[in-house]
């Protein structure tokens, strides 16, 4: 049975063939009624588009944009890294890729840089930010102007974004709970929490479940509220030293976001490195090397290859308005111990 084309989509409508091409690029002139014609007929005959053809020959390319915080964490970094590598690899295909940073402590800056976007020179924006009012109302404004937005590694749910893409930060904090609670089997006492900011979706998410298995499994164990650094290794080391003066309980350290740096230096430096189970998030040099020296007891990761490639997959299939392959882009969590170390890329 031979596919479907473009001729027996207009003959089943009952349009021209200028009429089908408008309604499958989406260009303005078309009444409601005859899109809802033309889009029937595809149903009805189950015709698929091969967007790459169809972007070859009007020689389309795509020009992303990925927006990441301008930090020294080395998890930023490695996905700078996997999303320039993706951008490589999708080349031939016309896609092009913006990695562009931002001030970190000033929302109102990546807020102008949204708003400075234009829709005929991009096809589509990553971004990796905190949710807050100022960067909401920049998506929404974004999104008016018809640019599609992906959420990059932390989500922003009360934003317009088209699509999420990392891995689910609430089961990613149970799995640490979980961890963290059996690491420190039979024994009683503080765990501290550590985080850059509580303003970022996944430290909140990260953080509810890390309390519910915490409070539901382990009640021998006591959470203390969130020690946030704003990415300050100083403070990280101001905060840490006064809470294990004032805490002589602690038996276990959460780190929620970055923060393994300074904090393995504060350790070291007042001899107290193994003194505590340490559960953190996301494999970078330096948590590949805390694990080998025994600093860092797990390590929760996701993928940044598997991130970055998803990223272009997904606002690709956004700019052309094409379906998402769902279980293509699910990302895993992974329990990551000295023991099961991936190789060293």
């Amino acid at each position: 049975m031979t596919r479907p084309t473009v001729i027996d989509i207009a003959r089943e409508a009952g349009v021209s063939l200028a009429t089908v091409d408008r309604v499958l690029n989406a260009r303005p002139g078309v009444r409601a009624k005859t899109i809802d014609a033309v889009q029937d007929a595809i149903a009805r005959l189950g015709y698929v588009r091969d967007m790459a053809a169809a972007n070859l020959a009007r020689s389309r390319s795509y020009r992303m944009v990925a927006l990441l915080p301008d930090t020294d964490s080395q998890f930023v970094q490695t996905l700078a890294d996997a999303l320039t590598e993706a951008a490589a690899l999708a080349a031939a295909s016309r896609t092009e890729l913006d990695l562009r940073r931002y001030p970190p402590e000033d929302m109102h800056i990546l807020a102008e840089r949204l708003a400075a976007l234009s829709p005929e020179d991009v096809a589509g924006v990553a971004l990796m930010a905190p949710e807050t009012p100022v960067i909401r109302d920049a998506i929404r404004a974004l999104k008016a102007r018809g640019i599609p937005l992906v959420a990059l590694a932390s989500d922003l749910p009360n934003t317009d974004r088209d699509h999420f893409i990392g891995t689910d930060s609430h089961a990613a904090g149970r799995t640490a709970g979980v961890l963290m609670g059996r690491f420190c089997r039979g024994l009683s006492g503080s765990v501290l929490a550590v985080a850059d900011s509580m303003l970022l979706r996944d430290s909140i998410e990260r953080r509810r479940g890390f309390d519910e298995v915490m409070q539901a499994e382990f009640p021998r164990l006591h959470v203390r509220p969130t020690i946030e650094t704003h990415g300050s290794p100083e403070a990280l080391r101001r905060a840490l030293g006064d809470c294990l003066a004032t805490l002589p309980d602690v038996v276990g350290i959460y780190l929620i976001g970055s923060g393994h740096r300074a904090l393995a230096a504060h350790l070291r430096d007042n001899g107290l490195l193994r003194r505590f189970v340490v559960i953190g998030h996301e494999l970078t040099p330096h948590t590949r090397q805390a694990l080998i020296d025994g600093h860092l007891d797990a390590v929760i990761a996701q993928n940044p290859g598997h991130l970055a490639r998803s990223t272009l997959r997904v606002l690709r299939a956004k700019a052309d308005r094409a379906p998402i392959d769902e279980g293509q882009e699910q990302l895993r969590i992974e329990v990551v111990i000295r023991e099961n170390l991936p190789p060293d890329p």
